[in-house]
């Protein structure tokens, strides 16, 4: 070997191993945009909601939105996308609420009026602890409480339902893991292979044996349409996956309109363990 690749493959040795070492503060970096100040309030969508502040297992303070109907309805536990915070999705909540089912809006920690800083074992325990409050302070059974999950938030809620009773698992426009979503990018694909499987969801859902639906738009920008297909194929049954026909990553419930809503209304009603 010569002294001229034998330098470059000490300079590659040398990148992958820096990269390996600083790799989850590079993740962190490409996977969380949280915004801190509220633009909206329930009231704005003619909503009626409970302001809610609880701790997950680490002390971190969190804040969220608990969105009541009847008592018996099933209970939407809302993990939202990495961008933004609670007050961007109360469009969403406004069209799950007019179906007749309630809504727990939570954000993570470093979102919102969240404290602390956001990260992948944060945000599992950020999701587990609100569906403890649920449990502990609405008295809400686990038969009632869908998990349900949008983008990054489908990694809490796959992580929920993976850790507690829950009646059913919604996922919309999931990552199979962190890993695969790198060989997308140009930045990463070289370091790919060698870079641990974060967020590892299509590891995750085929231990949730409760009853699944998960959606994708075929059309989605940031997370391949095929991600969703292997999630489908790696979970267990009962099962059922609904693409949805030009839609983006941040546009299903739009593009789908009244077909989305039915489907997803009717799923997180009838399913059951």
């Amino acid at each position: 070997m010569s002294r001229g690749w034998l330098r470059a493959s000490l300079l590659m040795l040398l990148l992958g191993i820096m990269g390996c070492l600083f790799y989850p503060s590079i993740e962190n970096f490409f996977v969380f945009f949280p915004d801190y100040s509220l633009e909206a309030t329930p009231a704005d969508w003619g909503l009626t909601a409970e302001d809610v502040c609880f701790q997950a297992a680490d002390g971190t303070r969190l804040h969220g939105w608990f969105f009541p109907l009847q008592s018996n309805a099933a209970v939407i536990l809302f993990s939202h996308g990495n961008a933004g915070n609670i007050s961007h999705r109360l469009e969403n909540v406004r069209l799950l609420t007019d179906q007749g089912l309630q809504v727990f809006l939570y954000d993570y920690r470093g979102y919102g009026r969240s404290g602390g800083c956001p990260s992948e074992k944060g945000i599992y325990q950020d999701g587990l602890a609100a569906y403890d409050w649920l449990i502990s302070h609405k008295k809400i059974p686990p038969h009632r409480i869908v998990s349900f999950g949008r983008s990054l938030g489908a990694a809490a809620a796959i992580d929920i339902a993976m850790r507690r009773e829950v009646r059913s698992l919604i996922v919309e426009s999931a990552f199979t893991s962190t890993r695969d979503m790198a060989k997308e990018m140009f930045l990463f694909q070289l370091l790919a292979p060698i870079l641990p499987a974060n967020y590892n969801n299509l590891k995750k859902i085929q231990t949730v044996h409760a009853p699944k639906l998960i959606i994708h738009g075929e059309a989605d920008e940031v997370v391949p349409f095929s991600m969703g297909q292997r999630l489908y194929r790696a979970a267990p049954a009962p099962k059922s996956f609904y693409p949805i026909p030009g839609a983006g990553h941040n546009d299903t419930y739009r593009v789908g309109g009244k077909g989305y809503v039915d489907v997803f209304s009717r799923f997180a009603k009838d399913s059951r363990r």
